[in-house]
């Protein structure tokens, strides 16, 4: 296929503007997001201890849910909880007090937290990655960023499709820098583009979800969305609560009975993982199960019951579900990797870092594209765009570094302030790289904030061994990985970023004089 020379300068000119605008916060979506990979495991690693706990029971999480109903009124009407397994060792209930808040509440802690516990750094990493940290309106915006996202995806389709093979294999190192970074970015953008388009689309569809439905209230829901909003997210049908006393949950029957459902609908090793339970205490009380199936693409699925009777009365499995419910289940399944085995966790997570390679030297490229060959003096433009890109994008790996450090400090000696304190250690440091790279010439910026990354993260698994007694020797050793990866990864990263921070110095010292990236 042929495109004409002004298709596709149009296309170029597009592709990189669409790059530009939304740069910055695929940046920061990506590189959270190839850590949300470890989002089971990140847990574990800042609070070690638990570790060695004993595992829950379906004895414990019923001793749990007595007692949050029994001291909580509100959660009565609605309630959910995690059951006790491998992503959730101990059973955490979650519901909503009577000012809307969400509350939530543990084993022997029973009184309701506005945290859950353990959770606050895996929590933190994910809203960077889906919300850039932005309360209320950051979904809705990498919602856009993501249709930005796919737009740039497919005019760089256009862009390299008449030379497809020459780009896949073009890597040309020397002493051309900007020739090998444009192959390296094509490389990447090439081999990447289906996981890319896969990205782009279901980011939309996971941030845009309920403003999607709103417009099309009037013309499909005949402006009755809230009414159908259960329906379509939610297996258990809505019942209204009758007035009368009804039967206690019992847990051990209700999950024997959602594993029976799943193996007479074909569904092999459904385990369940969480649970929402209305109108506890009354007779018509429902519970609905979610858990997950292997050998399925969408491996989430649900069954609902009559907690009085037991009767099923819905299910959403894998391979019986209606089209909404298999579109959201694979949807969200794609998007985060949460499916197949080990081997789609770790191609999930360099997936991650490429695309964040993608965005950072997309904005090199730009820069340099736009230099001035015999001038001393480069284009303010040209400049400043070097130190944001510096400040946001290095800043954010420093401070993601610098707020895994901070949680294991943390822990020690203000465990009931951790999660507050990460945020403000990760936003601080943050905001102190972004004015630190506004203040030093681009060249001087990358090269400090670059050893300043290096030694942050190389600090991760040390304060991890030192505080806690976990070094990654020690991890392995009693076969405890979930540890052991993060300290292992951290340290890799560590290592990469001193190695991108000397071949930063040299291009300073021994490259073109006149580039923005010069000293």
């Amino acid at each position: 296929m042929k495109f004409s020379s002004q298709t596709l300068r149009t296309f170029t000119t597009l592709h990189t503007w669409v790059g530009l605008v939304a740069g910055f916060a695929l940046f920061v979506a990506f590189y959270a997001g190839a850590l949300t990979v470890f989002h089971h495991d990140i847990p574990l690693w800042q609070t070690p201890a638990s570790v060695d706990q004993p595992a829950a029971t379906l004895a414990d999480a019923q001793r749990l849910l007595d007692s949050v109903l029994e001291r909580h009124p509100a959660a009565r009407a609605h309630m959910g909880m995690t059951f006790p397994g491998g992503d959730h060792p101990q059973p955490i209930a979650y519901w909503q007090d009577a000012k809307g808040t969400w509350q939530y509440a543990w084993l022997d802690h029973y009184d309701g937290s506005l945290t859950p516990p353990q959770t606050g750094l895996a929590e933190l990493v994910n809203e960077l990655h889906y919300t850039l940290g932005l309360p209320v309106a950051g979904i809705y915006l990498m919602g856009i960023v993501s249709l930005l996202y796919g737009v740039a995806v497919l005019s760089g389709l256009v862009i390299h499709l008449p030379k497809l093979a020459g780009d896949l294999f073009a890597l040309r190192p020397g002493r051309n820098l900007k020739q090998f970074w444009q192959d390296a970015h094509n490389i990447i953008g090439v081999l990447s583009l289906p996981f890319h388009l896969m990205f782009a689309v279901t980011g939309a569809l996971l941030c845009l979800v309920f403003l999607q439905m709103a417009l099309l209230n009037p013309l499909i829901y005949d402006g009755k969305l809230m009414q159908a909003v259960p329906s379509a997210m939610d297996t258990a049908p809505v019942r209204a609560a009758s007035g009368t006393a009804g039967e206690a949950v019992n847990l051990a029957d209700l999950h024997a009975r959602s594993l029976q459902v799943a193996r007479d609908q074909g569904v092999q090793g459904f385990e369940p993982a969480y649970l929402k339970l209305a109108n506890a205490g009354d007779a018509a009380a429902t519970i609905e199960i979610t858990g997950e199936s292997e050998g399925t693409l969408g491996p989430a699925g649900a069954v609902a019951f009559d907690v009085a009777s037991g009767r099923l009365l819905a299910s959403q499995l894998p391979g019986r579900r209606d089209a909404n419910h298999a579109t959201l289940s694979a949807a969200y399944a794609l998007h985060f990797g949460e499916f197949g085995n080990g081997v789609v966790a770790w191609l999930y997570f360099l997936l991650g870092l490429g695309g964040a390679f993608l965005f950072y030297s997309g904005n090199l490229l730009w820069i340099e594209s736009r230099r001035k060959r015999r001038q001393v003096e480069q284009g303010r433009a040209q400049v400043n765009m070097a130190r944001a890109t510096v400040g946001v994008c290095i800043g954010l790996v420093v401070a993601i570094s610098a707020a895994f450090v901070a949680a294991q400090v943390l822990e020690r000696v203000a465990p009931h302030a951790v999660d507050a304190g990460i945020g403000w250690v990760c936003f601080l440091t943050w905001g102190a790289c972004a004015l630190w790279a506004a203040l030093r010439r681009p060249a001087q910026a990358a090269r400090e904030l670059l050893w300043a990354a290096a030694v942050v993260t190389a600090l991760v698994p040390l304060a991890h061994g030192a505080l806690s007694g976990w070094w990654w020797w020690t991890s392995a050793g009693h076969g405890h990985w979930a540890l052991f990866w993060v300290d292992a990864v951290a340290l890799a990263m560590a290592v990469g970023f001193a190695v991108l921070a000397r071949a930063t110095t040299r291009r300073a010292r021994h490259g073109d004089p006149h580039s923005v990236w010069a000293d």
